[in-house]
């Protein structure tokens, strides 16, 4: 049986980043012009050609520091008691289109493979494959299997109804689609409304088809309208079916001056339902209102610095009076010196996490920063920046700083670390990795 111990003091990351500005110094101080300026154009490198297609290969190195105090260790830690993992990755993303006249096929595969002390896994999916067709110039129809990125905010998407949960620190990365027919009617106006889309997407969920996406056997339909009014987008969204339950959306985004922008999204749910683990540690089925909503801002400064900044409360999140009872039974687990009593403890605890507790970000209220600094110092193709997220409600937190350097022809490495602090039944003091050292190379083509 796992036994709990106390956390370990916290790995220092500047020796790392130091040594890594100075290795990549030597290579950035050169100017474009160094380089040589050629800029003969070759019209015909421009034009559209059929059949269109590019990706990355990747190279990961990940150091976790293992937190062996924590709840989620104990649920879902390595069966040895180590301290740190090491994990390799290697991924391939290939995407494409092929058109034809104004329709396409359009795809994005992804496959990756990793080795840890621990285990060896792999994967490969079709992330997207859909055909696009046009039959006007007014509407689009799209039918297979493709992503959804709906709503303004960078870290969540309160009105993302369709979307793949996105990590917020990593926000762009491309996500698995559901499989889906959609169709859409786009205007352009000369008047207060700009211009005006109306999406209407139906998306099936039946065995091997979406299965992840809710209750099986059902047919769901969503909708999106979009206004472009006085330079402000707007979107409201619905969604209605039998997988989930219905719920209602508006976001918007909008530019107050050429570097300062707002945005927002507002999400209501009158069904919702969860399981919630009651004082007296037996898990019952709960129906309730939920009311999420993002606000955000993005500013850019004459010196070449963007920072974005979000407030988000998730409303079919966890108090933390909730969450504290199911950290407290992953310890009273972890402690319990009668192996068969621990045994049956951590059977509950396991299926307490999986009916939602053990979720990416369960909490209700959440604070989101970012800051990139692109050249710093005329320093080319190099970014640095460093990203926080906060739990409100018990204050503890993750940060991330990062390096990224681009100078090299279709190359991009990637050099980061993330900082977990949070006290005891607090969401980040209880990840099972209380720190991480990630480097990344990806190659282009």
């Amino acid at each position: 049986m796992k036994r709990c111990y106390r956390k370990r003091g916290r790995t220092l990351y500047v020796p790392v980043l130091g040594l890594f500005i100075l290795v990549l110094l030597p290579w950035t101080t050169c100017t474009a012009e160094e380089q040589g300026n050629s800029f003969d154009f070759d019209l015909e490198a421009f034009e559209k050609k059929p059949l269109e297609w590019g990706g990355y290969l990747e190279g990961k190195f990940e150091h976790f520091s293992l937190n062996r105090g924590s709840s989620l260790y104990l649920l879902g830690g390595p069966d040895s008691d180590r301290t740190n993992l090491d994990r390799l990755t290697g991924s391939l993303q290939f995407d494409g289109s092929y058109s034809l006249n104004r329709n396409s096929f359009n795809w994005l595969l992804k496959a990756s493979a990793s080795q840890d002390q621990e285990r060896y896994d792999d994967w490969a999916d079709m992330y997207e494959a859909y055909l696009r067709l046009r039959p006007t110039d007014l509407i689009t129809v799209e039918a297979g299997k493709q992503s959804y990125k709906w709503g303004t905010g960078y870290a969540w998407n309160p009105v993302g109804f369709l979307n793949r949960r996105k990590d917020p620190n990593d926000p762009s990365e491309d996500l698995e689609g559901f499989i889906s027919l959609e169709s859409s009617w786009i205007r352009s106006f000369g008047s207060t409304v700009e211009s005006m889309a109306a999406t209407v997407s139906i998306l099936p969920v039946w065995d091997g088809v979406n299965e992840d996406f809710g209750r099986r056997n059902n047919i769901n339909l969503a909708a999106r309208l979009y206004l472009l009014v006085n330079n402000t987008d707007i979107d409201l969204v619905y969604f209605t079916g039998d997988s989930r339950s219905s719920r209602y959306g508006i976001d918007f985004a909008t530019n107050i001056s050429t570097n300062f922008a707002v945005h927002g999204e507002f999400s209501w749910i009158p069904n919702a339902d969860r399981i919630v683990l009651e004082q007296d540690d037996t898990l019952q089925p709960e129906e309730y209102s939920s009311t999420s909503y993002l606000l955000g801002m993005r500013y850019l400064s004459d010196q070449n610095i963007t920072t974005i900044l979000e407030y988000y409360h998730n409303g079919g999140g966890y108090t933390q009076d909730e969450m504290s009872r199911f950290y407290r039974l992953a310890h009273e687990a972890g402690n319990e010196p009668d192996p068969v009593a621990a045994t049956r403890l951590l059977d509950k605890a396991m299926t307490v996490s999986r009916s939602g507790y053990g979720a990416f970000q369960t909490g209700k209220n959440y604070g989101y920063a970012r800051v990139t600094w692109k050249e710093p110092f005329n320093i080319v193709y190099f970014t640095p920046s460093i990203t926080g997220i906060i739990n409100l409600d018990n204050t503890s937190w993750t940060l991330t700083p990062e390096l990224l350097y681009t100078g090299f022809t279709n190359w991009e490495l990637r050099l980061r670390g993330s900082i977990l602090e949070g006290g005891y039944y607090t969401e980040y003091g209880e990840k099972i990795t209380e720190n991480k050292i990630e480097l990344r190379v990806r190659y282009f083509f």
